[in-house]
């Protein structure tokens, strides 16, 4: 039987998801409930806060890039808990324009597929009975998303928040709670979205000050009682190939965004993780037989990298005899130079000849779908990866041969082919799954 789950989502970004999903997963938590997290679409950040906040690894549900079979598979992670909580991404029905494996990467996906009902976070700041119209749209748009009812956010007053509810009521939508306007919690922010819960000294006691504020102002045993699940779809592997049998992992500050479904379809694939840092100056352990360089943030970093000599050396020798991989930050690395924001220019692995720029910025955001030149460590020449693209470094230099044809999800042809050069290869895409 599939565990009883919500969506917390919204009409537009910005609205409080976030808030209102890391509040209620630890306030459940400290009550003594088993929480397991996911978070609808590709985004990296958002999943660590969810995963310090529940203490179980939050895992993407992304419906463009993941098969049916492949989404019910993810959701199995809930076996066993008591309840299954998602985070939605922007607004409830926004994804791309053409489907991709199950949709077009929006939260309603989701919801429809697993039947999880949705939970909608309102920004209700200048408006009132509105409020309840735009909700009403919401729960009417399309008839397998079942909508629970709201949590109001920014409410300004008592009487603000009389109006809201006399708006829901006649709207026939349940009230969850009500959050105030002024309000000292806030999670900070950086380009690429959420700054990194590692980052963060007062994580924990941040995830405390949210679990209250939601715990004063929403009725747990309501969204507790509102939780329930559909018909389980038919269970299919996640097509998570390990890159080796023992696998030399860059994690720290500058190398953090690897999807928990890689490591985990790694892990239970039977490859050996050995992490190291380059940050500290570490070379990939020697046990390894394969080197993969996640993204992050190395622009904030690229000094320290670059002048990480044992790191570099040891990156050097081990890609003379062994695969290396490096996703977007990890690509910027591999590569020739990268210039910081500041237009510093800072030398890096030379295992490949791209050069990146953050003094012309540019974002680079959306889904990707490659079509394999030539083998990668863990996929074969012509298999068909499905991955997500977000950064703000300009090409300056990529000179190597391309990695894959790259397109976007329009099926646009994208210029971020990435490189490949000996047993070195490199993408700007971080990697969701495979055909092949």
């Amino acid at each position: 039987m599939s565990t009883r789950g919500l969506i917390i989502a919204a009409p537009a970004s910005g609205s409080g998801k976030t808030t209102v999903a890391l509040g209620l997963a630890r306030a459940l938590r400290q009550r003594g409930l088993t929480v397991q997290p996911f978070k609808s679409g590709p985004d990296y950040i958002d999943p660590t806060f969810l995963t310090a906040a529940a203490g179980r690894d939050c895992f993407n549900l992304d419906s463009w890039a993941m098969k049916p079979g492949q989404i019910a598979a993810l959701a199995g992670a809930a076996a066993g808990a008591d309840l299954a909580l998602a985070e939605g991404s922007m607004g409830l029905f926004d994804g791309v324009a053409l489907s991709g494996a199950t949709g077009t990467g929006a939260t309603a996906d989701i919801a429809a597929l697993l039947g999880w009902p949705v939970v909608l976070v309102l920004d209700v700041s200048g408006q009132a009975q509105t409020a309840a119209a735009v909700a009403q749209g919401l729960a009417r748009f399309r008839p397998a998303v079942r909508v629970a009812g709201v949590v109001l956010n920014r409410v300004a007053s008592p009487r603000h928040e009389a109006l809201l509810r006399a708006g829901m009521a006649e709207a026939g939508l349940a009230v969850f709670g009500a959050l105030p306007r002024n309000t000292a919690v806030a999670v900070p922010e950086r380009h690429l979205g959420l700054v990194q819960a590692a980052e963060l000294p007062r994580l924990e006691a941040l995830l405390d000050d949210v679990a209250r504020l939601i715990g004063q102002h929403c009725d747990l045993d309501a969204l507790v009682a509102a939780a329930s699940a559909g018909p389980a779809p038919a269970v299919a592997a996640m097509s998570v190939s390990p890159p080796g049998r023992r696998i030399a992992l860059a994690r720290d500050e500058a190398f953090s965004f690897l999807y928990p479904h890689m490591l985990a379809g790694w892990r239970a694939a039977g490859a050996e993780i050995l992490p190291f840092s380059p940050l500290a100056d570490e070379p990939p352990p020697e046990a390894a037989d394969v080197c993969w360089l996640p993204g992050g943030y190395p622009e904030l970093h690229a000094g320290v990298v670059a002048g990480a000599g044992h790191f570099l050396e040891g990156l050097r020798r081990f890609a003379a005899t062994r695969a290396v991989h490096g996703e977007c930050g990890g690509y910027m690395v591999l590569g020739a130079a990268l210039v910081d924001a500041s237009g510093a220019r800072h030398a890096m692995a030379g295992l490949l000849g791209l050069v990146t720029s953050f003094a012309q910025r540019r974002m680079h955001l959306g889904y990707r779908r490659a079509v394999l030149a030539a083998p990668m460590p863990g996929h074969v020449a012509g298999a068909v990866l499905a991955g997500h693209e977000f950064h703000y470094a300009s090409i300056l230099a990529q000179p190597d041969a391309p990695l894959a044809a790259v397109t976007d999800a329009t099926g646009a042809v994208m210029p971020e082919t990435g490189s490949r050069r000996g047993l070195v290869s490199g993408s700007f895409f971080h990697l969701i799954t495979a055909d092949a």
